[in-house]
């Protein structure tokens, strides 16, 4: 029995990945999931109280496995400043993956505080990864250098997913030259 359960949840997140990934937060509904799933609506609520429960434990599941994606790159790079590029352009790499539309969904409104508060904690993990390369460059404050440099990845997303101007590519070659060089050019 705890296996089935375990098995309909995963397949619960699964959907809701799909349905946030083919229509954003608005498609994410318990009908929605319902019908991707084969259960009835009301079985849905046995497993998930509300939306927000579910983009909870989306991020709960995937934010971790984003942010170790992220630190293997950077890992894999030599140098503060190549690990600096690495954290930019592996996230910006992951805007199409199923998973990271879990994670955009959390600046969903109906999201309750608690919830707020265990996603906020989890960007700050990943924040965290690059403040060492950040003081290696010579940043007199690392910490704020990180915060402000995830603006300007968090920019860059939102720009790759309006998908209407740029190239993804063209988006990521800028928020690379700002993360290394500033506004210069």
């Amino acid at each position: 029995m705890a296996e089935h359960r375990s098995m309909q949840r995963a397949a619960l997140l699964d959907a809701a990945r799909t349905l946030l990934s083919e229509g954003g937060t608005e498609a994410l509904t318990f009908p929605a999931l319902a019908e991707r799933t084969g259960l009835a609506r009301s079985s849905v609520y046995e497993y998930f109280r509300s939306r927000a429960a579910v983009v909870e434990e989306l991020c709960a599941v995937d934010f971790p496995v984003w942010a170790a994606e992220v630190s293997a790159a950077m890992a894999a790079a030599d140098g503060p400043e190549a690990k600096v590029e690495a954290y930019v352009r592996k996230q910006l790499e992951l805007v199409g993956d199923r998973r990271h539309r879990a994670v955009v969904a959390i600046s969903a409104s109906e999201l309750d505080a608690g919830a707020r508060e265990k996603i906020r904690a989890a960007h700050g993990e990943l924040v965290a990864m690059i403040v060492e390369a950040l003081g290696e460059l010579g940043h007199g404050q690392p910490r704020l250098a990180a915060m402000l440099l995830q603006g300007v990845v968090d920019a860059a997303v939102r720009r790759i997913e309006l998908g209407i101007a740029e190239e993804p590519s063209a988006v990521a070659e800028a928020a690379v030259g700002m993360a290394l060089r500033g506004v210069r050019g």
